[in-house]
């Protein structure tokens, strides 16, 4: 597979004035000139460059440099990130001319797995973002994924309102019928990739197995844990966020990590708006859930994240656990102002789901200023249905 680093932006003419793109580009490179990576004389340089380029097709190519450090930079300014400590260690897979020209779903989804298997690393995550093209001038927007995340399962609504698999993603799993996908219907049925280029029609890809690697959840001493079945894809990898970074727009940047135990255990599982666990770990806990004044959801949420801690180790799965993860939030704030930065934080985001009074972000303040360069949501490109 090709990912040669050849062309910049298409020449097109730009639709949009070229003052904004500039001035983003410019505040990159000063950024890069104070952090130690450019030297103040190369970024003059760069910045007539950029500005020459702005002028003849609407559009700039940035460098592997800019792309490499902005993409940290990023991460480090998103306000909902808790791992945000490894920053430096962010790697940048550098696909910008795949599909480019061509409009190939195909080639975008052999990276997009490619990037799935790269990141596993056998167990070992690894922190990982892989950038495509940006917006072109003149296009409405760039290369996208339906998903939110490129592993995801599906949920299947029943006509009693109920539904079998993950609510989450109703919606999506509704979509992606109407465009001819069957899942088996079980809880755990790995959703296809929807793939889609500015204009064109969505196409729909199924991951392969060895793409998409699980861990069964089971319990250090509770031998009927295992029973229930439960189980979890081995990372996430966030697809839905636009790379905001010097004025151009990374529509399809998909982010790897590796899970914090209450993401998973107390969230994912948890949440009566997702997988809706805790009753069922109860009753194997024989709790009384008859009233809410025995605790048994608190208990049981404890022990279902304590499963997936133990689930992931035994499996050699890159995880960390909830205080390990605050208490480097913490170091990494410190850090940041020993170096005159700031720390954007939403402090909602950042207090973890399960003993949050016991970590050391609970009593500490946050404001989630959004700078850039950064991650933004993006709307969902899927239309609503009227058959489901």
């Amino acid at each position: 597979m090709k990912t040669s680093h050849l062309r910049a932006a298409q020449s097109v003419p730009s639709t949009q004035p070229v003052g904004p793109v500039a001035a983003e580009a410019a505040d990159l490179l000063r950024q890069l000139v104070v952090e130690g990576h450019l030297s103040a004389e190369a970024a003059e340089q760069r910045t007539r460059e950029i500005a020459a380029e702005l002028a003849a097709t609407g559009g700039y190519r940035q460098s592997d440099q800019e792309l490499l450090q902005g993409a940290r930079i990023a991460w480090r300014n998103n306000s909902q990130c808790i791992g945000k400590f490894y920053w430096k260690g962010l790697e940048v897979w550098d696909c910008r001319e795949v599909g480019v020209g061509g409009c190939d779903e195909s080639g975008l989804f052999e990276v997009l797995v490619e990037h799935l298997r790269l990141a596993w690393n056998g167990g070992k995550v690894r922190l990982l973002l892989t950038v495509f093209t940006p917006t072109e001038p003149g296009m409405p927007g760039g290369p996208r994924v339906w998903n939110g995340q490129l592993i995801r399962y599906a949920g299947y609504r029943q006509h009693d309102g109920s539904v079998v698999g993950d609510p989450g993603t109703v919606e999506l799993t509704e979509a992606v019928q109407r465009m001819g996908w069957r899942g088996q219907g079980t809880e755990y049925d790995v959703l296809p990739l929807v793939v889609q280029w500015p204009g064109g029609e969505p196409r729909w890809f199924e991951l392969p197995s060895d793409a998409v690697p699980e861990v069964r959840i089971s319990h250090p001493e509770y031998p009927w844990f295992e029973a229930l079945g439960l189980r979890w894809h081995a990372f996430p990898t966030i697809s839905d966020q636009v790379l905001e970074l010097g004025g151009l727009r990374y529509t399809l940047a998909p982010f790897s990590a590796w899970y914090t135990c209450a993401e998973i255990g107390a969230r994912n599982l948890s949440d009566t708006n997702r997988y809706d666990k805790l009753p069922a770990v109860a009753r194997g806990m024989g709790l009384d859930t008859t009233r809410d004044r025995t605790l048994w959801r608190d208990r049981a949420l404890l022990e279902l994240t304590a499963a997936v801690l133990h689930s992931y180790d035994q499996a050699g799965v890159s995880i960390i656990d909830h205080h390990f993860a605050t208490k480097q939030f913490v170091r990494h704030e410190e850090r940041e102002h020993k170096h005159g930065r700031g720390c954007p934080a939403d402090w909602s985001a950042i207090v973890p789901a399960t003993s949050g009074s016991t970590t050391p972000v609970w009593q500490r303040r946050y404001e989630p200023t959004r700078v850039h360069p950064n991650f933004a949501p993006q709307p969902t490109l899927w239309p609503s249905g009227t058959d489901g």
